[in-house]
C-alpha cells in the first residue's frame, strides 16, 4: 500500500531523492491508486507485470487483486527501501530491472501466458516502451499505462492530425487503445509540469478492428511507415524513394497508390492502418517480381 508517511518524509529518512535520470514521479493519491487498479478490471488468477514499483502505490492494491505480481524496479535505493522495510505484499515479487531491457518473453513464461502489465511510466522511456510493446505484442495480453497526456493522445489520433505519426500506425496494426482516466500534476511527487492520462492497451483477444486485418510482413510494413513519417511534409512516393528503405522505383510506388484509389500527391500522414498495410503488399508484389 502507499506508505501513510508521505512520500517526502520517506525520501529523507532512507537518504533518497527522486532520480531525474529515470524520470521519476511518485503517485502519492490512495483513492487515484485504488482507482486505476479497479479499472484495470484485474481477475484474481492474474499474474500482473508492473513497470517500475516506486514505493508501491500501485503494488499495495495490486497484490489482493490478483495471485502474483512481479514488480520491476531500476532505482536500487528503492529496492533497498523495499528490503529495509518489508513493505510489499508477500505475493510480490520484487526484481532490479530496467523496464526497457526486459525480457518479455521470460515474463510470459513466468506468468503462464501473455503478460498483463500496469505502470506509471517515467515519461522519458514511454515511447521507446510503447514501441516494444508493439514488438512484443504476441506475448502480452493487455497494458495499463500511465503516460504523458500528449504521447496517450498520439495513441489513438486521427490520420491527417499533427498527433498521428509512427507510434500511431504501429500501435492501430495490432492493438486497441482506450482512455481510462485523466490526471493533473497535483496527484505526484514531485509534480510533473505535464498532466497525464491512464489507457488500456488491448493486444489479445484481437480487438474486431485488427483480427480483420490481411495478413503482411510485419518487418515490411514498418519500413514503409517509418519512412512515410520520417519526411512527413514529402509526399508519400517522395518520401517512400528517399528513404531507399523501400528500394522501390517511383514507377512501382505510384502504381502502387493508383492501385490503391490514392492521389500520387498524398503524405503519409494521410493513410490510415488499413492503407498503410494494403499499400505493404501491393509494394511486396513488386518486390517479389
Amino acid at each position: 500500500m502507499l506508505p501513510d508517511k508521505k512520500i517526502k518524509t520517506i525520501l529523507q529518512e532512507h537518504k533518497l531523492a527522486p532520480k531525474k535520470k529515470f524520470g521519476q514521479n511518485f503517485l502519492t493519491d490512495k483513492n487515484i491508486a485504488a482507482k486505476i487498479v479497479n479499472l484495470a478490471d484485474i481477475r484474481q488468477e492474474d499474474t500482473i507485470i508492473e513497470l517500475g514499483v516506486g514505493f508501491g502505490a500501485l503494488t499495495g492494491y495490486l497484490a489482493p487483486s490478483c495471485r502474483k505480481v512481479i514488480g520491476l524496479e531500476i532505482d536500487s535505493g528503492i529496492i533497498r527501501y523495499h528490503e529495509e522495510e518489508g513493505s510489499l505484499p508477500q505475493n510480490v515479487t520484487l526484481m532490479h530491472q530496467d523496464i526497457l531491457a526486459a525480457d518479455f518473453t521470460k515474463l510470459a513464461e513466468e506468468s503462464g501466458g501473455r503478460i498483463k502489465i500496469i505502470a506509471n511510466l517515467p515519461y522519458s522511456i514511454s515511447n521507446p516502451l510503447l514501441f516494444k510493446l508493439t514488438n512484443y505484442r504476441d506475448k502480452i495480453e493487455w497494458a495499463v499505462l500511465m503516460l504523458q497526456k500528449e504521447v496517450a493522445q498520439r495513441l489513438t489520433a486521427k490520420p491527417g492530425t499533427k498527433d498521428y505519426g509512427i507510434l500511431t500506425v504501429r500501435m492501430a496494426a495490432c492493438a486497441s487503445v482506450h482512455k481510462l482516466l485523466d490526471l493533473g500534476p497535483q496527484y505526484f511527487h514531485p509534480r510533473p509540469k505535464v498532466d497525464s492520462q491512464v489507457v488500456k492497451i488491448r493486444f489479445f483477444p484481437r480487438p474486431d478492428r485488427i483480427a480483420a486485418l490481411p495478413d503482411y510482413d510485419r518487418v515490411f510494413f514498418k519500413k514503409i511507415v517509418d519512412a512515410a513519417f520520417q519526411q512527413r511534409r514529402k509526399t508519400l512516393i517522395n518520401a517512400l524513394s528517399a528513404s531507399n528503405m523501400v528500394g522501390k522505383e517511383k514507377k512501382c510506388i505510384e502504381a502502387s497508390l493508383e492501385k490503391l484509389g490514392l492521389d500520387n500527391k498524398i503524405r503519409g500522414e494521410r493513410l490510415c492502418v488499413e492503407e498503410f498495410i494494403a499499400l505493404t503488399n501491393i509494394l511486396q508484389q513488386f518486390q517479389n517480381t
